[in-house]
């Protein structure tokens, strides 16, 4: 393909290219780029926002070009700043490992595995000695490192900003001098971050790379972007059931930009769509034909329409779900956090403490509030977790 197409399906959906001409180079050239993109390991999910720039990647691995993945387990200690309003948490490695066990099986839902290449900071980060971080900081300066929004409203108001974190933007234009990544790709967030890295490409005599920036995609609660962080995420490998009731739940001012930014609809589809809805239609019949879409990208047909059946069952008859998993008890009382855990539902045992915590626990209709209970539950109990998740209780023996 030559570069003035390369470049028109590169650009379809991209919020900015930058240095345009610099990309129209590197295409010029007729050789595989190298397209960098970090991946967060702060969470074990991969969620619809990610897959918007997934998805532009399988673009680019589609016109022969190569997939780098960077694995940030080193710099996930330190936690990526962006769009922070107080420092992030620091993850062990122990997080780190739990968090990444799913996602290559995840990521190859999208990307091709035969134009991709799996990388982990750590390689290169944790060899690092006192007096290379030394040489690496002294490249940037404290005002630079100011001019990020996050950083200049935190310092502006008060709000303490560690050192450490200042190495996060460093370390992850590192990545791309040891990777010598002809293109970036990620939100539009990391701009700042991605501008950097061209800088420590051109101080070791490496051709910088080129910008591809994608718009963030806003999650469940329509205000903050989809995030693991927030909990306002669709995971692609949420239950078909799950994926597709969250996606019912999003304000219906964003319908138009899932159908835009998750499923790709053309600019003729989502005008379409749009007169539809001008002319009146229910944007329960748009939530349902994206949810629809939605499962069968990730999963099958036949699993979308199971999961709108489940949907229209529960939540227009206000029935549980006929099949649901059981977990068996063979004592007479568990702790509800242990018995959340056995069902499968949750992620983690945290992840159960905060449902516990939010009121999003029921057995058979009644909330549990208190994280710390001992449960003795009849056979044939059910728990509920949030509006979508259903387990059934049995005893041992009965």
């Amino acid at each position: 393909m030559d570069w003035q197409e390369q470049l028109k399906i590169i650009q379809r959906g991209a919020e900015e290219v930058l240095p345009e001409e610099e990309l129209i180079e590197k295409l010029k050239k007729k050789r595989p780029l190298r397209v960098k993109l970090g991946i967060d390991a702060s969470g074990p999910d991969i969620h619809l926002g990610f897959a918007v720039v997934l998805w532009k990647l399988r673009e680019f691995q589609d016109l022969g070009h190569t997939a780098i993945l960077i694995v940030g387990d080193f710099t996930a200690k330190i936690g990526d700043p962006t769009g922070r309003s107080k420092t992030r948490p620091q993850l062990t490695d122990e997080d780190v490992k739990q968090n990444m066990a799913n996602y290559k099986r995840q990521v190859f839902k999208i990307l091709r595995e035969d134009r991709t290449e799996f990388r982990y900071n750590s390689e290169w980060l944790s060899r690092l000695t006192a007096e290379d971080i030394v040489k690496l900081a002294s490249r940037t300066t404290v005002a630079r490192m100011l001019e990020r929004d996050d950083f200049s409203k935190r310092y502006s108001n008060n709000i303490p900003i560690s050192l450490h974190e200042f190495l996060y933007p460093i370390f992850q234009a590192y990545d791309s001098v040891v990777v010598k990544s002809d293109i970036e790709l990620g939100g539009t967030d990391q701009k700042f971050n991605f501008l950097l890295a061209r800088d420590y490409q051109e101080a070791e005599g490496i051709e910088p790379q080129v910008l591809v920036m994608m718009p963030l995609l806003e999650g469940l609660d329509g205000k903050l972007k989809m995030s693991k962080s927030y909990g306002n995420y669709i995971g692609i490998e949420d239950p078909p059931e799950e994926m597709y009731g969250k996606t019912m739940s999003i304000p219906d001012s964003l319908i138009i930009r899932y159908f835009k930014l998750c499923l790709r609809y053309t600019d003729d589809k989502l005008a379409t769509l749009q007169r539809d809805l001008n002319a009146g239609i229910n944007p329960m019949e748009l939530k349902k034909k994206l949810a629809r879409e939605l499962v069968a990208l990730y999963y099958s047909e036949e699993d979308a329409r199971r999961a709108e059946e489940h949907f229209v069952r529960i939540f227009a008859q206000r029935q549980a779900p006929v099949d649901m998993p059981e977990v068996l008890l063979d004592k007479n009382s568990v702790w509800i956090v242990e018995l959340i855990w056995r069902t499968g539902l949750v992620n983690s045992k945290s992840e159960a403490r905060r449902l516990i915590r939010e009121g999003a626990v029921s057995i058979n209709g009644e909330k549990i509030t208190d994280e710390n209970a001992d449960i003795t539950i009849e056979d044939g109990s059910v728990l509920k977790l949030g509006k979508r998740r259903f387990a059934r209780i049995r005893r041992a023996g009965e």
